[in-house]
């Protein structure tokens, strides 16, 4: 509101104020088309989460629920793929029968469906995504060159090697959350716990349970010298640090990217070659960073509930209206 007598503004300052509008939509639009594929319209397995008969493997008020509606998961994927890069057979397997570098936005919104259907979506839905990346992955086998020099099969559905990156994901996103998130509803135990349905259904067999227990089978890979550290991990760890992004987004990116580094162990950030940006022998406010970075992102993509969460609680007031 204009107070009266005062001038109006300048030519200058609207054209100023439009700009900073065009800029912001822009901006908007790019990040809204690296999380679901299109600038301006849901995919359209986002509102079929309205659909199905029952609850899903994960409520309201859930561990899942709470990790996975914040903006940490930004975080925890990137962490994901720096630890999964680490395996050479889930290595192998991205290198030899995925295009990731041609287009990885495709395998990101792939990703991105199967984590939301399975936590918002009904137990068909879950089960039918989880088939789904199981398909695709049948044809992913081959082999590679372990410590010793001595060649391993390897096949993406293989049950360890699906474990592997499980507890890579598990461990991302809870160490995320932890650092960067608000609560969570019965604490860590309560999302390791939950987010094993996700295991099994992908093939894991006895998911673990507990955060100490995931741990204690993380460092049974990285004790037994199963993981390696070679060109190719140096080659797929400069294309994370460095995606073909639209510019607008690269200064957040390097942020977030930090931010992931940071979060690692300090054993495994020494075999993926990467290190806590300094100036000098000062370490940079990494963590503060992300923190306002991630606020930044959830200030663009809109405060309150995503549209997976709210197709998932009209799929759940359906289905208590109908018991009624």
């Amino acid at each position: 509101m204009r107070i009266c007598g005062e001038p109006p503004p300048s030519v200058e300052a609207v054209g100023k104020n439009s700009d900073m509008r065009n800029f912001l939509r822009e901006w908007q639009g790019e990040l809204k088309r690296v999380f679901t594929g299109s600038a301006d319209a849901l995919p359209e397995w986002v509102p079929r989460l309205a659909e199905g008969d029952d609850a899903g493997y994960h409520l309201p008020g859930s561990a899942v629920w709470a990790v996975h509606g914040s903006m940490t998961p930004i975080v925890g994927g990137i962490r994901a793929l720096l630890m999964q890069a680490l395996h050479p057979g889930a290595l192998a397997g991205i290198h030899e029968h995925s295009d990731f570098k041609a287009d990885p936005l495709s395998r990101l919104a792939r990703t991105i469906r199967w984590i939301f259907t399975v936590t918002y979506g009904s137990t068909a839905a879950a089960e039918a995504a989880s088939a789904r990346i199981r398909r695709l992955h049948e044809p992913v086998q081959g082999s590679y060159s372990d410590r010793q020099g001595s060649v391993r099969h390897y096949a993406a559905n293989d049950p360890e090697l699906a474990r592997w990156v499980h507890l890579a994901f598990v461990d991302a996103f809870l160490t995320s959350h932890k650092i960067w998130g608000g609560p969570i509803p019965g604490g860590p135990d309560a999302y390791v716990r939950e987010w094993a349905q996700a295991g099994r259904l992908m093939g894991v067999e006895d998911p673990p349970l507990t955060e100490a227990a995931m741990r204690l089978q993380l460092d049974r890979y990285y004790r037994s010298g199963e993981l390696l550290a070679d060109s190719r991990v140096a080659e797929t760890v400069g294309f994370i640090r460095n995606p073909p992004l639209h510019p607008l987004l690269r200064p957040g990116y390097r942020i977030v990217f930090a931010g992931a580094v940071y979060s690692l162990d300090p054993h495994y950030r020494q075999m993926l070659g990467l290190e806590v940006p300094r100036l000098g022998p000062i370490p940079l406010p990494v963590r503060l960073a992300t923190k306002a970075t991630l606020g930044v992102v959830r200030f663009a993509l809109g405060r309150g509930p995503g549209p997976s969460e709210q197709a998932a609680r009209a799929r759940l007031r359906r289905i208590a209206e109908k018991r009624r």
